[in-house]
């Protein structure tokens, strides 16, 4: 009896230990960041996210948020991939084919599914757990802008400057004539968006390819000078990695459209950083789904673990 007893407090001992060990580790494992993804713009804005190569996607590829709205979407360990705001989109009540005006990623549906920004748009571009466990992030204008844009880590730890990072100018009235994409859309003739000197004149001096695809060889040009002017953090051209890339650890991330210039010191870069944006609505992917998710998993996991040690200890 004594001896089944001593077998019984060690056998509770290690299912304890190995309880608390995965409760710890399981989310982590699961999902190593949120993107809260909010819509400061006046108008409606449908945020595409595409995965990058080898990468598992999303749960949504995208969605629609209106003025105010966020939404929060889990995303795995070792994610890799890019998203951006779409603009002036429209459904045809004949075909139902969903199109944008700018970031269309010819999906013909609200979910992007694979598909990538038709430039010009503002792209943001992430590699999570990469080099050294480090997160690398950055706001691109290289395939050219359409709307303003930030990321701002939240709560990172163990790593990396944790700075924020984008693009809160807008852009559009100010893009050189040559660059600008004009559209009738939003009932008079304006600019929504502005085009990278690549996609406008396709000048291989600008695309940084054949004989310039190297830094040596490709350089600034005054039409990326003024998206680094406007937007010193932003990527211009291809290879603006000194000052456009930032990195942070264990951090998740909120991605805002629109923000208010007046709250921000990004263009500045005077070394203070926006605080979290507070929005009215919130919809799309319940964190406490998430967590209920995380829940089971460890349910079964700790089921597992349970028999192997009772299959291990001796009778």
């Amino acid at each position: 009896m004594a001896a089944s007893s001593s077998q019984h407090a060690r056998r509770s001992a290690t299912i304890s230990v190995l309880s608390i060990l995965i409760l710890f580790q399981l989310p982590k494992g699961l999902y190593s960041a949120t993107f809260t993804i909010v819509n400061k713009c006046s108008y409606p804005v449908w945020p595409g996210i595409l995965s990058g190569a080898g990468t598992p996607p999303l749960s949504t590829t995208g969605f629609a948020l209106q003025p105010g709205e966020s939404n929060a979407v889990a995303v795995p360990a070792a994610w890799s991939g890019r998203l951006w705001g779409r603009t002036l989109c429209t459904q045809d009540t004949t075909t139902g084919k969903f199109t944008c005006v700018t970031g269309d990623c010819g999906s013909s549906t609200m979910e992007c599914s694979g598909g990538g920004a038709a430039p010009p748009a503002t792209l943001a571009e992430f590699t999570l757990n990469g080099a050294g466990g480090l997160d690398f992030f950055d706001v691109s204008l290289v395939d050219g802008y359409n709307l303003p844009m930030i990321i701002e880590p939240q709560g990172g730890s163990g790593g990396g400057n944790c700075s924020a990072t984008g693009c809160v100018v807008d852009l559009n009235s100010a893009c050189p004539t040559e660059l600008k994409v004009m559209s009738s859309s939003s009932g008079g003739d304006e600019s929504v968006a502005c085009k990278s000197a690549c996609e406008a004149f396709g000048d291989p001096q600008y695309c940084c390819s054949g004989a310039f695809a190297n830094p040596q060889t490709c350089k600034p040009s005054s039409y990326s000078q003024f998206f680094k002017s406007a937007c010193p953090r932003a990527y211009s051209y291809a290879y603006d990695d000194g000052t456009s890339t930032f990195t942070c650890a264990s951090a998740d991330y909120l991605i805002t459209f629109c923000p208010s210039p007046s709250t921000s010191s990004i263009k500045s870069g005077n070394g203070k950083y926006p605080m979290a944006v507070q929005v009215s609505g919130s919809h799309g992917v319940d964190k406490n789904n998430v967590v209920l998710l995380k829940m089971i998993i460890g349910m079964y996991v700790l089921v597992g673990f349970w028999r192997l040690c009772l299959w291990q200890l001796p009778n």
